[in-house]
């Protein structure tokens, strides 16, 4: 992919496995744990880690460790990774609601009297 200059490319929110070449969705993620010789492929985890590997379906089940060491297999839903459609009409009904002006407005909207400023911060002070 060639790229003109002052551009950026775009990025996948999906985290990828972490094999070279590789640009499947990430489904598992790998594990080390040197004091006990183990590796540990479990479900992905909530946030990338730095000592740890995303993996995808293919890469997490052929996973071999080195002699002398165990691998651990948690079970991996990978059927639960992609969202279904009752979470994106969750999604979309949620942030309809959002968007929906409020039937009462706050009760404390333009209460307070500013008495000083400092930069984009304002000092207020309350009702008497």
């Amino acid at each position: 992919m060639t790229l003109l200059p002052g551009t950026v490319a775009a990025v996948s929110p999906l985290r990828r496995c972490s094999r070279t070449a590789c640009g499947r969705s990430a489904v598992a993620t790998l594990t080390y744990v040197y004091a006990d010789s183990t590796a540990v492929v479990g479900p992905l985890a909530t946030y990338a880690e730095p000592h740890s590997y995303d993996l995808c379906e293919e890469h997490a089940g052929r996973l071999t460790a080195p002699r002398g060491w165990e691998v651990v297999r948690l079970d991996v839903d990978t059927a639960g990774i992609m969202p279904n459609s009752d979470d994106l009409e969750a999604l979309a009904d949620a942030v309809r609601e959002a968007a929906r002006p409020s039937a009462h407005p706050p009760a404390d909207a333009g209460v307070g009297v500013e008495t000083g400023r400092r930069g984009h911060l304002r000092v207020l002070r309350p009702p008497s």
